[in-house]
């Protein structure tokens, strides 16, 4: 299984889009700061949406279609209004 996943700072609220075969292991990378771009001095990083794929090329392009495409993006954000972490 392949997982496009949305994570989102418990401090600063900002969001992350990503791509894995091992949700767990990714999101203790993100928290650990092994990870560079998602790296924080404090707080940390909450899955707010996954997205699960039995094939890595499906989950690549959507991930790049969500990175890459802001309309993609507007529309889950939509789609996970009430799920997000507020201030």
């Amino acid at each position: 299984m392949h997982f496009v996943y949305l994570l989102q700072h418990s401090k600063t609220f900002e969001k992350y889009i990503g791509q894995t075969d091992d949700i767990k292991r990714r999101l203790g990378e993100h928290n650990s700061g092994l990870q560079t771009s998602t790296r924080r001095k404090s707080g940390e990083w909450k899955i707010i949406y996954i997205e699960i794929f039995r094939s890595k090329q499906d989950a690549l392009f959507r991930e790049k279609k969500l990175k890459n495409n802001s309309r993609g993006r507007q529309e889950l954000y939509k789609r996970i209004l009430n799920s997000e972490l507020k201030k």
